[in-house]
This record gives structure tokens, C-alpha cells and sequence, in this order.
């Protein structure tokens, strides 16, 4: 048994061990497949044992790969510790999705006032199904959004807690026949095309609630549209395309819109709050505490009787504790 194993070994044993698939392990690492299957061999080697059996149709971990893995998860763990443990923590970069107000910008807020001490930096990354990816990555530490939509290999690496029942509304372009309504049912969006994000792949997620929304209801997704950066363009865009947009309550007001609550039934979308599995930091203390009180304050994870969620969400026990995992305290600290 060699004294030294490089933890960048061992790192990639892991992911390749999680996901049984050596390309897909490679993009979670964001490094080449050539490379995590040259990094595997080199390990196997300094172990002198034999890890995974391969062949054209699957991976399946051997015998000593299976007593390795747990084994590989505790080095890494006590090696991120360590590197915590003699780091003054950085700061947590928060993706808010919008520039602007939103459930998101309201905890972080929240959080700054709890502990004003971390820097936490917003940042407006528009999509959580791209916010993820930045998140496994390292380029990111925190976003809100509809974490039950992302596709599952996404979903695999993340903590989530849930912070809010977020009711839905659409943006409609001013002059809209449905403009003059102070409330919109669904059933008033029978026949008509409505933007939620198709063909835009950082909001995979938003567009699949939508479809799930909208499926027997007469109300089609719009297709593709190009993406807007900044609310004048934003505007210009609807007002070329003259499609309603699916939106969240809080979305940011838009010149030449008008927003209106969805109702019959009031539809919710369950937004968590994710970051990654094992990540540790105090300005995260500090967002999972503010999602905490802000949930019991306004009665953020009560949805309301007779509202519509997708399929598959459950009503919270209450925020600050984890779908996928709970956190322990420590970890990795950036």
C-alpha cells in the first residue's frame, strides 16, 4: 500500500464510482474522459488492485472498488477539513437568478444581516439547471430554484432545503387582451402560447414545471425565443413576440409588462435553496438560518389549500432541513 495517494485520484475514483459512467463522471469534474480514465488507471496501479470492470455496455465497480469507495469519500472528507481548518473563508458567491427583487435576493439579505462579518456576493445567473453545473464545478456555491426539476445526474452532487411555495404569475405584454385583469386563471390562457424558457438550456428545469403546468389545459409552450440580457431588451423581445411569460410572483417589474397572478387553482413552484453535498461555510450557516425565519415568518412552505404543485413535491417539514441530505457541520469551506 503506498504511504502518499494523490487526492485528485481518489477524487475521480469517487465521481467515476457515483455515476458508473466514465464520460459523465469526466463532465461532473469538468475534465477530459481520456483523463479521469488515465487518473483511474494510475491509482489502480499505486494499489496494485483492480477498481472497475468495464466493458462497451457498463461500468460496475470490483470487489476492492467497492471497499475503496467508502474509504475514498472519508480521505477526501478529512483532506477538505483540513484544508478548511487553516483557511479563513472566502466569499460565498449566492446566485439570486435576476438582478432584482425575488425569494432568493430576500434571504440573502436576510443572511447579510445575521452575519455581516462574511461577505456574500449576489450573482444573477438565470437558470438553475446552469447554476448546478457552476455549483459542481466550484465556479458558484449557492442558487434557489426548482431543485426537483434538475435532470437526476445534476441533482446527485447537491444539499438542497426547501425555502419557499413560490406562487406563480405571467408577464403579459401591455395591450394584452388579459392586461386589464387583476388576477389571470389559467384556463384564461386556453389557446395561447406562453414563454417559459424553451430552448434556453440553463432553465431546463422552468421549462419541464411549465409543461407539467400547462399539459391538458389547452395552453402550449412558446417556442424558442432569443435570450435577453437586461430589461430594455427584455421588453423588446415580448413585445416582438406578444407571448405571456411564466414568471415567479416576485419576478422584476419590465418595461412595457404588466404582471398578474395565475389562479384556478393558484400554481406553486417548490423552490430550494442547493449548494454542494459536503460544502461548509458560515455565510451558508447564515442562508440556511434567514430561509429558516423567513419561511416561518410569511408561512413560505404552507401552500395554500386547493393550490397546484408538480408532481412529485412534497410539503416541507420545514426549511434549513435537507431533501437530499442533512449538512454537517465543517466540510468544505472553499
Amino acid at each position: 500500500m503506498p504511504r502518499d495517494v494523490d487526492p485528485r485520484l481518489l477524487r475521480g475514483f469517487v465521481a467515476a464510482a457515483e455515476e458508473l459512467h466514465f464520460t459523465r463522471a469526466a463532465a461532473r469534474l469538468y475534465v477530459a474522459q481520456q483523463a479521469l480514465s488515465r487518473d483511474v488507471r494510475r491509482l489502480e496501479r499505486a494499489l496494485g488492485a483492480t477498481l472497475f470492470v468495464r466493458t462497451t455496455r457498463q461500468v460496475q465497480l470490483t470487489p476492492d472498488g467497492e471497499r475503496l469507495l467508502p474509504l475514498a469519500r472519508r480521505v477526501l472528507a478529512a483532506h477538505e477539513e483540513l484544508g478548511a481548518a487553516f483557511t479563513a473563508p472566502r466569499a460565498l458567491l449566492v446566485d439570486v437568478n435576476t438582478d432584482g427583487p425575488g425569494t432568493g435576493r430576500t434571504v440573502l439579505e436576510r443572511a447579510r444581516e445575521l452575519a455581516p462579518e462574511c461577505e456574500l456576493m449576489a450573482r444573477f445567473e438565470s437558470g438553475l439547471t446552469h447554476a448546478a453545473a457552476e455549483i459542481a464545478a466550484g465556479r458558484l456555491d449557492v442558487s434557489f430554484g426548482y431543485a426537483d426539476g434538475l435532470d437526476p445526474a445534476l441533482r446527485a452532487g447537491l444539499a438542497q432545503c426547501p425555502v419557499r411555495y413560490e406562487p406563480l404569475a405571467v408577464l403579459l405584454p401591455e395591450g394584452h387582451p388579459l392586461a386589464g385583469h387583476r388576477a389571470v386563471p389559467l384556463d384564461g390562457l386556453a389557446g395561447e402560447s406562453v414563454y417559459a424558457g424553451a430552448g434556453n438550456p440553463r432553465t431546463l428545469e422552468w421549462t419541464g414545471l411549465a409543461r407539467e403546468l400547462f399539459a391538458g389545459r389547452g395552453i402550449e409552450v412558446a417556442p424558442p425565443a432569443p435570450v435577453a440580457m437586461g430589461k430594455e431588451e427584455f421588453g423588446r423581445v415580448m413585445a416582438k413576440t406578444g407571448n405571456p411569460v411564466l414568471v415567479a410572483v416576485d419576478f422584476p417589474d419590465m418595461p412595457g409588462c404588466v404582471k398578474r397572478p395565475l389562479t384556478g387553482p393558484v400554481p406553486l413552484s417548490p423552490l430550494s435553496m442547493v449548494w454542494r453535498e459536503g460544502f461548509g461555510h458560515p455565510g451558508l450557516d447564515a442562508l440556511c438560518a434567514a430561509a429558516a425565519g423567513l419561511a416561518a415568518e410569511h408561512g413560505w412552505l404552507v401552500p395554500a389549500p386547493g393550490s397546484w404543485t408538480p408532481s412529485g413535491s412534497h410539503p416541507a417539514a420545514g426549511a434549513g432541513e435537507s431533501k437530499v441530505s442533512r449538512r454537517s457541520s465543517g466540510g468544505d469551506r472553499g
